[in-house]
């Protein structure tokens, strides 16, 4: 088969190693940067330029598709769709997946366990302090919703903390949700791996001292953990319910059982693999080979 990643950066851990996967399980495995690609719409034929060229012949593609650059990601996605590539993620499930309110809006209506979340139209000031009532006082987390990596997400520990954060950001026109912190978790929070419907690994993601995110880009570590039954299924229907075939499930161990934050259509594969020894990659490209076999095409489950 022929499988393109598509990657702005061919240097990129979890590039090589799709890249390698794919060429080790004896396919051919190219690296496509879809920032160079164009979309050539006409009647009949959907076609995707690469450098001026007509890309053809490609039997699957990856998305590796950052999030500052999702809108025009999701098109280059969209048209290998059109010409019937399979895609082991798409373009819809990744465009849901990005905006964080849309997210939790779908995963909440699939019933998956949640954090009380609350979003408002830039409120007077009496209602901001609604707000953090809302989802139980302080203290609160409030995130942007493009942020991303643990950019833009802010931990308020009093009222007053809280609606200047609130208000400085509403200052600049950004929209925030605002939402409870679940003082259970201690700074820690887990990352399953979902391949097709199922658990492939888990890690447990803790973040440093005096710090509420766990993000490795945030100088947290990770260990190889085994997940709950319970916290395995939530995984798998926060997945599901956003149509994401691979996909990393960021959930909080809660008294109240898992809470997912987020689902992620692009999760790095380096902090995960060195963390729970998994060949992730192998994997990803397996999963392609079993569904081409199968011919079950992308369609499936979403």
């Amino acid at each position: 088969m022929r499988i393109a990643i598509l990657s702005a950066n061919p240097n990129l851990y979890s590039t090589q190693r799709l890249l390698d996967a794919a060429n080790q399980r004896g396919h051919e495995g190219v690296v496509v940067n879809h920032l160079n690609c164009q979309v050539m719409i006409e009647g009949g034929k959907p076609s995707v330029l690469y450098e001026g060229r007509e890309l053809e012949s490609f039997d699957a593609i990856v998305p590796r598709i950052g999030a500052s650059v999702t809108d025009y990601g999701c098109a280059i996605v969209r048209q290998f769709e059109m010409m019937k590539v399979f895609t082991t993620a798409k373009s819809q499930a990744i465009t849901r997946s990005r905006n964080k309110l849309r997210s939790l809006q779908i995963l909440s209506k699939a019933g998956v366990g949640l954090p009380k979340t609350v979003f408002a139209n830039h409120p007077k000031n009496g209602n901001v302090t609604q707000l953090i009532e809302l989802v139980g006082g302080p203290p609160v987390v409030i995130k942007l919703l493009e942020g991303t990596q643990g950019i833009g997400v802010v931990l308020a520990e009093t009222t007053k903390a809280a609606k200047s954060t609130i208000e400085a950001f509403y200052g600049l026109k950004k929209h925030v949700l605002v939402q409870e912190f679940v003082s259970e978790a201690k700074g820690s929070d887990l990352r399953a791996f979902v391949i097709g419907g199922r658990v492939v690994g888990a890690m447990r993601r803790q973040g440093l001292d005096g710090e509420f995110r766990s993000n490795i880009h945030r100088g947290g570590n990770a260990v190889a953990v085994k997940l709950t039954p319970d916290e395995e299924q939530t995984a798998i229907e926060a997945a599901r319910a956003l149509g994401l075939k691979v996909a990393g499930v960021d959930m909080l161990p809660s008294d109240r059982g898992p809470l997912v934050l987020e689902v992620n259509s692009s999760p790095g594969l380096e902090g995960f693999e060195t963390a729970t020894g998994i060949n992730v990659a192998d994997q990803i490209i397996a999963y392609i080979e079993d569904k081409i076999r199968a011919d079950e095409g992308d369609m499936v489950g979403v």
